[in-house]
C-alpha cells in the first residue's frame, strides 16, 4: 500500500481529498491532505530504531506541547501515521534566526515547551542523553562498515571530553531537535513542530543546539544564555554551554552519517555529513580555546 492509499483509508475524511507531499522532513515522509472541512499534516513513519525514534514517545510529546500551547493539535493517529492540524504560516530559516526579534520569539517558545510540557506529559516518557546518542550512533556505524570507522575513536575521544566537561545537568523536556524547519511562523506567533527526538535532557542541549543549526553570532549566544538562564553567563555556565553546543553539532553529524547507511529518502546526506562536520570543528574550537 503506498502513503496516499494509507492517507485515503484513514477514517477521519469527510468528502472529497487532495493530497500533496510535503518537502523538507528527512526522518519521515509528510503530506498537506484536505478534505471538505480541514487541512492536515499526515506524518508517515514507523520506528525507527537506529535513530531511536519511538512513535509512541513522539505521540504522547506532540499532544502534550499542544496542550502547552506550543504545537500543533493530534488530529489522529494510528500504527505509523500521525495527523496534526495543518498550520498556515512559513517555515523559518536559519537567517530568521539569526534576527534579535524572532530568536526572542523562538528562545520564548523552547523555554515555555521545557517549563510547561512535564505538566501535561502522560504515559512512559524517554531521556534524550546526547552522550548515549552519541555512543550508539558510533556502534550502528562500526556494525554497517561505514566509510567513516577511522575517525571513530577521535569523534568518541572528543565526545568523552565534552560530556566530562558538561557535569551535573538541571533537567527539562527538551524538544532536542531545533533545526530552523521545526519552526513555523503563521504571521502572529510562532509553533514548534516535529517531536521525533523529544525527551528528558539539559535546557543546554536545545540552547547549544539552537546556535549550532542556526549559526547564531557570539553575541546572541550571550543574550541566549542571559535571557534563558535570567543572569549574566559566568566562565563555568560558558563551558558546559560550549561543551554541550559541540556536542549538539556532533549528534548532527552522527546522525547524517547513520542516515548515509541506512535511510531510504532522496536526500543528499553525504552533503549534510560534510556541512555538520565543519559546524562540529568550529564548536569543538571554540570550546577548547575558552
Amino acid at each position: 500500500m503506498t502513503p496516499e492509499d494509507r492517507i485515503r483509508h484513514l477514517p477521519l475524511w469527510q468528502g472529497r481529498l487532495e493530497i500533496a507531499p510535503l518537502g523538507g522532513g528527512i526522518t519521515n515522509r509528510n503530506f498537506v491532505v484536505s478534505d471538505a472541512t480541514r487541512r492536515a499534516v499526515v506524518r508517515i513513519g514507523d520506528d525507527i530504531p537506529v535513530h531511536q525514534i519511538l512513535r509512541f514517545n513522539e505521540l504522547s510529546a506532540s499532544r502534550a506541547a499542544h496542550a502547552a500551547g506550543v504545537s500543533p493539535e493530534v488530529l489522529h493517529h494510528e500504527p505509523g501515521v500521525l495527523v496534526i492540524d495543518f498550520i498556515d504560516g512559513r517555515t523559518l530559516a536559519a537567517e530568521d534566526l539569526q534576527k534579535r526579534p524572532m530568536l526572542e520569539q523562538a528562545l520564548a517558545l523552547v523555554a515555555r515547551a521545557h517549563r510547561d510540557i512535564p505538566r501535561y506529559l502522560r504515559g512512559p516518557a524517554l531521556v534524550f542523553w546526547v552522550f548515549h546518542v552519541l555512543r550508539d550512533y558510533a556502534a550502528t556505524l562500526a556494525e554497517g562498515d561505514s566509510p567513516y570507522v577511522p575517525r571513530l575513536p577521535a569523534l568518541m575521544a572528543q565526545a568523552q571530553r565534552l560530556e566530562a566537561a558538561v557535569g551535573p545537568i538541571e533537567m527539562v523536556f527538551g524538544h532536542n531537535d531545533l533545526l530552523p524547519a521545526n519552526f513555523l511562523h503563521d504571521g502572529t506567533r510562532l509553533w514548534l513542530i516535529d517531536w521525533d527526538y523529544a525527551g528528558f535532557n539539559s535546557p543546554l542541549f536545545d540552547l547549544g543546539g539552537l546556535a549550532a543549526n542556526n549559526g547564531l553570532a557570539p553575541e546572541d549566544e550571550a543574550w541566549l544564555l542571559q535571557a534563558y538562564f535570567g543572569r549574566r553567563p559566568d566562565a563555568a555556565l560558558w563551558r558546559r554551554y560550549r561543551a554541550m553546543k559541540a556536542a549538539a553539532a556532533l549528534r548532527e553529524t552522527l546522525w547524517s552519517m547513520v542516515s548515509e547507511l541506512h535511510s531510504e529518502l532522496d536526500f543528499d546526506f553525504t552533503a549534510y555529513t560534510r556541512a555538520n562536520l565543519e559546524i562540529f570543528a568550529a564548536a569543538l574550537a571554540a570550546f577548547e580555546g575558552a
